[in-house]
């Protein structure tokens, strides 16, 4: 099972690891792509603040962030899973987990990121801003930047088990999954379902939960239909859509009233 997930817009500190080593990263396929946009992310970052503000759509509220990313080659690192925070991450604790489930999620889980392409939880980065919306001067959008070389390294990384898309729509403009890859992925939106309209906290702590349950679960389904049963199973309201043809991913829609 793999399962794409979104980055969050706020992140803890940078950690007093060793700064950030680009080629120790998983996904290597995507190394020279990472490569550009450090480079011109740390050189606009460390130039005119009030340009890296404009191109990184930070209000006054938020200019300190430009920092960070100034910072990117020499801040110290702590892993992925530790950096990003958030509702999804915080109903997901990866802390809490049991030793087995932090082994399946250090296999199953990536990231997607406009700075980074894609990592998994266990690779060691350093805090940042920078979303998948972003255009840089020089590379342009960062969702176009990306899609040749995840293109490339994404299919393998797939394996041959389940594929859940958990991501919002700008990082899942980055990589879609085709033909047969497609045909075992699931997308998923949550619901509120007195109303059936996507609510963001609803939406967030729910993925969250799944992603926890399906790592703490004792079977990994398979395939999408395993999928479906397996959510049901664990005492989620679950539509599913099976794709008209072959190519296409499975939807799924999760209903839910409130969140605890």
């Amino acid at each position: 099972m793999l399962v794409l997930l979104p980055p969050s817009e706020g992140k803890a500190s940078s950690g007093r690891g060793a700064p950030l080593k680009l080629e120790s990263l998983s996904l290597p396929g995507l190394h020279e792509a990472r490569e550009a946009v450090v480079e011109e992310l740390v050189e606009l970052c460390a130039g005119d603040e009030d340009k890296a503000c404009e191109v990184l759509g930070l209000s006054e509220g938020l200019r300190g962030e430009v920092a960070k990313n100034t910072a990117l080659r020499t801040a110290g690192t702590r892993p992925a899973g530790e950096i990003y925070t958030g509702v999804l991450y915080d109903a997901l604790d990866l802390a809490s987990l049991d030793t087995a489930a932090k082994r399946r999620a250090a296999r199953s889980l990536l990231v997607f990121s406009g700075l980074w392409g894609a990592v998994r939880v266990t690779d060691r980065i350093p805090s940042y801003r920078c979303s998948m919306g972003v255009r840089l001067p020089g590379l342009g959008a960062l969702g176009t930047h990306w899609r040749a070389p995840m293109a490339e390294a994404l299919p393998e990384v797939a394996g041959r088990g389940l594929v859940l898309d958990l991501r919002s729509s700008a990082y899942a403009a980055a990589w879609k999954p085709k033909g047969e890859v497609a045909g075992r992925t699931a997308t998923v939106r949550v619901l509120h379902a007195p109303t059936r309209k996507v609510v963001s906290h609803f939406n967030k702590a729910t993925k969250g939960r799944i992603v926890r349950s399906l790592l703490s679960a004792p079977a990994v389904p398979q395939n999408p239909a395993e999928l479906v049963e397996a959510l049901r199973g664990l005492g989620h309201v679950v539509e599913a859509q099976a794709p008209a043809r072959s190519g296409q991913a499975w939807s799924l829609d999760v209903l839910v009233t409130e969140i605890h």
